[in-house]
């Protein structure tokens, strides 16, 4: 057997190796932290006001002026049916037959009302934003974390700077 033939078995050989050492791992160990990060959503929260302006009356409008801005950044449009928009209590809205247009953003009101294209309604009769120090969190259908922005001082989810992603809200 000539070098080159001895060359090619071995290259072939330890890329099968690698292969099937690959097939062999769990899909989280297969990538690399860095490979993970460098994964975004294109949906993102964009924009929120916790404390709705005014007095706090608890009122049907004031309930509506806190809300929660949820962006589509890609140039395609994502169908959010099945996502959740939670609190750190654990107050979560669901979005239901929802599709975000392509660089569109949904305003997410507290209070009740008519659902458009623009904004829709958790139909609530109480605040779920707390003013002073809260984290909104959006996961996908399936529960995964897509993102989150955090406020004020304390945060169960170790968001202690109120960043959201490096960028302050």
């Amino acid at each position: 057997m000539s070098s080159r033939s001895i060359r090619r078995i071995a290259a072939a050989t330890l890329a099968a190796g690698a292969a099937l050492g690959a097939a062999a791992l769990p899909a989280s160990a297969q990538s690399s932290p860095h490979q993970a990060a460098a994964y975004r959503s294109a949906v993102v929260i964009s924009d929120v006001q916790a404390d709705s302006p005014g007095f706090d009356d608890r009122s049907n409008r004031s309930l509506n002026r806190e809300w929660i801005d949820v962006t589509n950044t890609s140039r395609r449009s994502v169908n959010l049916h099945g996502w959740t928009l939670s609190d750190e209590d654990g107050h979560t809205y669901t979005f239901h037959h929802y599709r975000l247009e392509s660089r569109s953003t949904v305003r997410v009101h507290t209070g009740i009302g008519r659902d458009t294209y623009r904004d829709v309604y958790q139909d609530r009769r109480n605040y779920v934003w707390d003013n002073r120090s809260d984290t909104a969190t959006l996961r996908n259908d399936h529960g995964r974390f897509i993102d989150d922005a955090s406020w004020g001082g304390r945060h169960h989810r170790g968001d202690h700077d109120g960043n959201h992603h490096g960028r302050r809200l």
